[in-house]
């Protein structure tokens, strides 16, 4: 089917359109922060939702896709339609990823919009209203932070590496790699942990296995226009828009740090 996707390789018109659109869905749930929103759980009780993720993910849907009609959805707070396989160009949304800290008032939430083109992310915005902070990358453009190129951090050999990972996964590291690593506390957004490592506050971020498609992809383009890399423990690149959007254990870094996190992942020590 016709997706109305731009010409060659230009996807600023897309970027721009979900820049708008992240806005106005982080100013929505915005209105619900800190106001004890109605909260339900999903899968099997494992995970909450609450009006605010709905009320951004309406907002989401109905502009994203009034503008771009032939373009497949994947979100989160959407059941998932298998239509979306036909189509060369899907928005992959995150209408609130940290819903957990957002129910908690903790400002560590942000809006995930990515639009994924023949399975690789093209434009890519998280945008974290309670921070005032917004992240974006075209393909083909530099990452921005607030319309301020990041990058990110070149460790110098020696120096100790900063690292967000769960407790019990650093635990497990081989000792020698352990030792040259600083853990991050917990960061509850896995994509704004990815934009962390982007705009160079850390170095690192080691994900357990299953993360989704709309965890990942707009944090995906931005680390990597921003010199980064997130890959899976075969130092793959990930696809998008795939049947399952369900992904195993994965790296992301500076490019130069990757082979020794992928190394040290691999042959975690048992406990």
């Amino acid at each position: 089917m016709f997706d109305t996707a731009p010409s060659g390789a230009d996807w600023k018109p897309d970027l721009e359109l979900i820049r708008a659109a992240a806005v106005v869905a982080g100013e929505t749930a915005l209105g619900y922060f800190r106001k004890s929103p109605d909260v339900r759980w999903k899968n099997e009780g494992r995970s909450p939702v609450s009006e605010a993720d709905l009320a951004a993910n309406d907002v989401l849907k109905t502009r994203l896709l009034a503008a771009r009609p032939g373009y497949g959805w994947l979100s989160e707070e959407t059941d998932d339609d298998s239509s979306r396989l036909t189509r060369e160009t899907v928005f992959v949304v995150d209408p609130i990823d940290g819903t957990r800290a957002f129910i908690a008032g903790k400002e560590l939430w942000c809006v995930s919009v990515a639009v994924v083109h023949r399975g690789k992310p093209v434009a890519g915005v998280l945008y974290a209203p309670a921070l005032d902070e917004l992240f974006e990358a075209v393909a083909g453009g530099s990452a921005l932070k607030n319309g301020t190129a990041i990058s990110v951090r070149e460790a110098k050999a020696g120096e100790t590496l900063h690292l967000a990972a769960a407790e019990d996964t650093v635990g497990k590291l081989p000792a020698v790699y352990r030792n040259t690593v600083t853990r991050v506390p917990h960061v509850p957004s896995l994509a704004y942990r990815l934009a962390m490592v982007a705009d160079g506050r850390i170095d690192g971020t080691l994900v357990k296995k299953n993360s989704h498609d709309w965890d990942l992809a707009a944090a995906d383009l931005i680390l990597a226009r921003a010199g980064g890399a997130l890959v899976d423990l075969d130092e793959q690149p990930l696809s998008y828009n795939r049947s399952s959007v369900v992904h195993g254990v994965l790296c992301a870094a500076a490019k130069p740090l990757l082979p020794g996190l992928i190394a040290a992942s691999r042959s975690m020590e048992p406990h």
